[in-house]
């Protein structure tokens, strides 16, 4: 059925109708409701002044949610089925990811562009069909390195060596023939540079978040942990669930909430029937994560240290607007460290059980000096929201560099 709505689609376009601009991202609106929804409202906005499309991937019926909330007038949306999610296996994803790429190809070819953004979702081949299009249809694109791929990916699984410097090679083919690069900080723009010799601009634009507003304010804040996201393989898991297992052995007084999908899931819903202290909420909305964040002390924020040159953990902008401390688990050298403590945020704590531990047991007792911390974070909220990352889109594909 889904394949018949989408020939109907198809048909109902000109066959010389092109547009101006398209953007293809496979996460979006309403799955994805942080960066889904951000994308959802610049192309709502560039489609006032050009002839926009949005290439994506559909896991809830977008069209009929267009309609339900009155969304996305102007724009021309082309959903492919989505078949997996964050917590498929391997095999699956790349096999999905396969046509995804082909649907684009379709797209394009039936849309022809003059203009596109496309971000590393997914990574490497979609980015790399985009510049064989933009090369054939003497069109431009602006590539958004929300990941460095093969790189990170390699952190996750080893890639066959042969293979990953294919990979490597063909991104950094497209990172060098793109008008415009865009990505999160000066760590991932040094690699972007050391590893493909572009010369082409590079923009550097955080990631949002959404404020709920005062509304959502715990009446009760519970002195413990939140941690709302993907649990996934780069999340260091295993060691945060071994931290607590022992900690809690131990007599640990202080609470842990998770929410969120993953491939360790089912391994936080396991801790949490063996301990009442910690409670797993499985897959929430967004107003529910932000809730449930505002309704704990501390945030959780565990990263591998390599892939902070490659990546930058999404839920860091939504533990900004929360209000809750951070808790940051990795290197003090890395990224994420570096940005928790010049934004006086939190703390940061080596990747280690016997660290974690003690970190734990000092937060109960108080030993753990937040008086310096900012509680406020009003300048750093304002720079992190929806409004300022699409005016900064707008600008870096556009027009100039963004606004830091």
């Amino acid at each position: 059925m889904w394949f018949g709505k989408s020939i109907d689609i198809f048909m109902s376009r000109s066959l010389f109708s092109r547009y101006d601009f398209a953007i293809i991202n496979r996460s979006f609106w309403p799955v994805h409701p942080v960066l889904g929804e951000a994308l959802l409202q610049f192309a709502e906005r560039t489609a006032g002044s050009k002839k926009t499309c949005v290439v994506m991937q559909d896991q809830v019926g977008i069209r009929e949610n267009l309609k339900e909330h009155g969304r996305g007038k102007g724009v021309t949306f082309f959903p492919c089925k989505a078949w997996t999610t964050s917590a498929s296996g391997i095999l699956k994803r790349i096999v999905d990811t396969a046509f995804f790429m082909l649907w684009v190809v379709g797209v394009l070819l039936w849309t022809r562009p003059r203009k596109v953004y496309v971000a590393t979702d997914p990574p490497v081949l979609v980015p790399l069909v985009v510049m064989i299009y933009c090369k054939m249809f003497r069109a431009s694109y602006v590539y958004h390195l929300q990941d460095i791929h093969p790189e990170a990916a390699n952190v996750v699984v080893p890639l066959n060596p042969v293979l990953f410097r294919c990979l490597r090679w063909a991104d950094g083919l497209v990172m060098r023939n793109a008008t415009k690069l865009i990505t999160l900080t000066e760590e991932m723009k040094s690699e972007i540079l050391a590893r493909s010799g572009t010369v082409a601009s590079i923009a550097l634009i955080s990631n949002p978040a959404i404020s709920f507003g005062e509304a959502l304010r715990a009446t009760e804040v519970k002195e413990g942990f939140s941690f709302c996201g993907n649990a996934g393989r780069l999340q260091r898991i295993p060691l945060l669930i071994e931290a607590i297992q022992r900690y809690l052995g131990r007599g640990g007084g202080l609470k842990f909430a998770f929410a969120g999908g993953g491939v360790y899931a089912a391994d936080i819903q396991a801790l949490a029937e063996r301990h009442p202290q910690v409670h797993y909420h499985g897959i929430v909305s967004a107003e529910e994560a932000a809730r449930l964040n505002r309704g704990y002390r501390w945030g959780l924020l565990p990263i591998e240290d390599e892939v902070t040159r490659y990546a930058f953990p999404s839920k860091s902008s939504s533990y900004v607007f929360s209000g809750a401390l951070i808790l940051a688990i990795c290197g003090e050298q890395t990224s994420v460290a570096q940005w928790v403590t010049s934004n006086r945020l939190g703390i940061v704590v080596k990747a280690g059980v016997g660290e974690l531990v003690n970190t734990f047991q000092k937060i109960e007792i108080g030993e753990i000096d937040t008086s310096g911390l900012d509680s406020s974070r009003n300048d750093l909220k304002s720079a992190l929201s929806i409004d300022r990352y699409i005016k900064n889109l707008e600008l870096a594909i556009f027009e100039e560099s963004p606004i830091r």
